[in-house]
C-alpha cells in the first residue's frame, strides 16, 4: 500500500480546512497556494470529498469549500480511505479467494494483521489532533490566519 498523491493532497486539504473550522468557507485559490496543491488536482479531490459528505462544494464568484464536519470526527483514515479504497498491504488481504493458499499461509495473516493495525491507527488520528495550532501548516504561509 502507498499513498497516492491524491491522497496526500487531500489530507493537506482537509487540515487546511480543519484548521480554519467546520462551517468556515474557504475559497479554492488559498486552498491550493496554501496547501501547495495544483489548483486542477484539488478540483479533482474535492470532488471526491464531497461525495463522501466530508466538505461542501460551493459554486460561483463567492464559492469555496466548506468542512461540514467537526475535525474530531474526522479521522485520517477516513480520507484516506475515501481516496485510495480500503487499506491492505496485500492482493491477498482484500481478495483472499484470489489465492488458493491464503486459508493456511502464515504471511497472509501477517499482512492481515499488519493491515488491520495500521487501519486502528490512522482511524485513532482525527483531524483536530493534526491541526491544534498553526504547527500543523508548515507547507503553509502565514498569509491566511485563522478568524
Amino acid at each position: 500500500m502507498r499513498l497516492t498523491r491524491a491522497g496526500e493532497y487531500a489530507i493537506r486539504c482537509m487540515v487546511y480546512l480543519a484548521f480554519k473550522g467546520q462551517g468556515i468557507l474557504v475559497v479554492k485559490q488559498e486552498i491550493a497556494e496554501q496547501a501547495g496543491i495544483p489548483s486542477p488536482f484539488l478540483a479533482k479531490i474535492v470532488q471526491a470529498l464531497s461525495r463522501a459528505h466530508l466538505i461542501e462544494v460551493r459554486q460561483g464568484p463567492k464559492g469555496g469549500y466548506v468542512l461540514l464536519q467537526d475535525p474530531a470526527r474526522i479521522t485520517l483514515l477516513e480520507v484516506v480511505e475515501v481516496m485510495i479504497g480500503r487499506i491492505q498491504l496485500n492482493d491477498c488481504v482484500g481478495r483472499p479467494e484470489g489465492c488458493a493458499a491464503s486459508s493456511y499461509c502464515r504471511v497472509h495473516t501477517v499482512w492481515e494483521e499488519a493491515s488491520s493495525g495500521l487501519r486502528q491507527h490512522l482511524a485513532g488520528i482525527t483531524f483536530a489532533e493534526l491541526c491544534r495550532d498553526e504547527s500543523c501548516l508548515p507547507v503553509f504561509s502565514t498569509k491566511y490566519k485563522k478568524k
